[in-house]
Order: C-alpha cells, then sequence, then structure tokens
C-alpha cells in the first residue's frame, strides 16, 4: 500500500493500479495522528474510512500536484535528518573526498564500526553512525519542484537515498509511518574542503515522495538516479538500499536517532534519511541549472523528479533592537 498527498489537500491510497481518494482525511499527518489515537494502523483507519474517487496518480504527479508524502502545518515541528557512511558501497565516494596522508580517513573509520558493530543482535546497542541534520519542513521540497542550491553554495548534487517518516505520539513514542524515494540534495564540493563543513553542506533542500510505502522496508532495493539535460540523460548509475546491502540496521539508525529527548516530543514529525552508495559528483559530474534529477525504485513507485534551481545573491543584514 502506498500512500500520496495532494497539495491542494488530501490523501491518496494506491493499492496496486488503483490509486483512490482517502475520505474524510485533508493530509496523510492527520491520518497518522488518527491511527496512533485509535490504537489502530493506517490500513485500518484506512479501510474503515471507505473507498473514495478513483484518481490518475501518475498524472497529478507530472502535473506538480503532489506534495511530499507527509507534510506537518507547522513546518518548525517536522524536522528533517539523516545518517551517512551506512551502505556498503559507500565507503569509497566519502574517502576520496577526505583521505588523509597519515593512514585511514575520519570516513573510512565510520565506515568500518558500522561494519563491525552496525547490526547488533536483539537487546544490545549498536555503533552510533555519522548523523546530521538537514533542516525543518521549511526544506522539504515537494516532487516535480525546484531543489533551489543558495547563491553562495559551491555546488549542488543529488544524493538518492530511502527516507522514513515518523510521528511522535502523546506519550513520546515514535510511530513509524513508511518509507519513501528521497533526494537528500547536498554541496559536496564545501563538504570536500574539509570534513567539519559537513554541517554546512547538508544545510540544504531535500525533496521525497511521490509515494509513501506503508509497511516494512524492503530488504533489497534497486534503483537508478539519472541526471537530465534537456531531456536526455547525461548521468546514470544503479544503487541499492535496503538492509542487504547496509552496514547497519534501520533499527540501529532509528534507535540512535530517537534515543534523544529532544526528538520524542508528541506530536512532531521526524524525515530520517538512511545514507546513499551513490553519488554523480564522485565521478566527476556537475549538476547544471535546468538539469533534472530523477530517483527511481520499482518498489516505490513513482520516480522521484527535481529540476535544479540557483538562487539570486542576498544581502544578510543582522540589526541590533
Amino acid at each position: 500500500m502506498f500512500l500520496s498527498q495532494l497539495k491542494a489537500g488530501g490523501v491518496i491510497c494506491r493499492q496496486g493500479e488503483s490509486a483512490r481518494i482517502v475520505p474524510g482525511f485533508s493530509s496523510t499527518y492527520d491520518l497518522a495522528k488518527a491511527a496512533v489515537e485509535a490504537g489502530s494502523s493506517l490500513a485500518a483507519v484506512i479501510e474503515s474510512a471507505g473507498a473514495g474517487e478513483t484518481v490518475d496518480l501518475a498524472a497529478l504527479a507530472a502535473s506538480g500536484k503532489l506534495d511530499c508524502p507527509v507534510r506537518h502545518p507547522d513546518a518548525a515541528h517536522m524536522f528533517l535528518t539523516g545518517t551517512g557512511l551506512t551502505h556498503t558501497g559507500s565507503a569509497s565516494a566519502r574517502d576520496s573526498m577526505h583521505a588523509d596522508t597519515v593512514g585511514m580517513s575520519d570516513s573510512m573509520k565510520m565506515f568500518r564500526m558500522g561494519l563491525e558493530g552496525g547490526k547488533p543482535k536483539a537487546g544490545e546497542t549498536g555503533v552510533q553512525p555519522e548523523w546530521f541534520y538537514k533542516g525543518t519542513g521549511v526544506n522539504a521540497v515537494a516532487p516535480e519542484s525546484p531543489l533551489v542550491s543558495p547563491s553562495f553554495a559551491l555546488d549542488g548534487g543529488e544524493e538518492p537515498e530511502i527516507a522514513g517518516f515518523y510521528l511522535i505520539g502523546k506519550d513520546g513514542t515514535p510511530f513509524r509511518m513508511g518509507f519513501s524515494l528521497a533526494n537528500e540534495f547536498s554541496d559536496h564540493v564545501t563538504e570536500k574542503i574539509n570534513y567539519l563543513y559537513l554541517a554546512h553542506s547538508k544545510l540544504r533542500p531535500a525533496s521525497f515522495g511521490p509515494e509513501m510505502l506503508v509497511g516494512p522496508l524492503p530488504a533489497h532495493i534497486e534503483g537508478t538516479s539519472r541526471i537530465l539535460r534537456g531531456g536526455k540523460v547525461v548521468w546514470e548509475k544503479p544503487f541499492l538500499s535496503g538492509e542487504d546491502n547496509m552496514s547497519h540496521t534501520i533499527a540501529n539508525l532509528e534507535y540512535h536517532h530517537f534515543k534523544y529527548g529532544l526528538f520524542r516530543q508528541p506530536g512532531d514529525l521526524h524525515v530520517h534519511m538512511f545514507g546513499t552508495a551513490t553519488l554523480s559528483f564522485a565521478d566527476g559530474m556537475k549538476a547544471e541549472e535546468g538539469d533534472v534529477f530523477e530517483v527511481q525504485a520499482a518498489q516505490f513507485g513513482l520516480p522521484l523528479k527535481n529540476p535544479l534551481a540557483h538562487a539570486s545573491s542576498e544581502a544578510i543584514d543582522v540589526t541590533t533592537l
């Protein structure tokens, strides 16, 4: 089962080829809140709501009418975060940016720690991963909408990932709603200058969707990341995800995020990205304004597409009160 959110309000549920409006709900956030308060599942709440009108989901996506699969009504209570160096193919790309002259880079050390302790046995606590903050819901971009690179950025590159969506219940319990495709847009040139610039490089928009898979994450995910210029593919590469291709379990990544009480505040929405192993930047590719990033994986329904745009420069003046 897949869920999508209409920008104009409304929830779409797709099962197989049939996509229908879910009656009685204006957002997937409200749908999730209803499920939590009823002590039920999303599927059960949707079933009890009945079958609404049939819609053409692909046409809605192509016309830019779909939003991120879940969005908090108050952007300040929607947190975008993620983890890196979590995939078995991720170390080489990052290590090439951060190798030192003494020996093993910090990136490779972190990757090795994940291989050795990222998949703990039941009852054990695994090693914590690299973690980063991307911002609030202000930085959450809908499918088909531009990913805007700030004027001061040195680069704007894609990162094809899987993201998990979590609603925090009244007692502080995180409830996982589902998973979607994500483009964790970053500035890899800034990151390459110095690893301590990683935090700066991640403060960029990210896009999610168009569909959210409800249920467990598939253990093996095969997808394709590509860049289109003038409608033609100028770069393309497959990517793998799912725990079969990761050095951490999803449960371990979730634990090390939600172990902080800050991230268990009732009503908050968290979108957490689980890392990538494929970067066009690692292949020497530089995206240009107007290029379209496309992230596709059959297990997640419709592809995620976003054009690249560049922001105009602006003066930032701090005024004394």
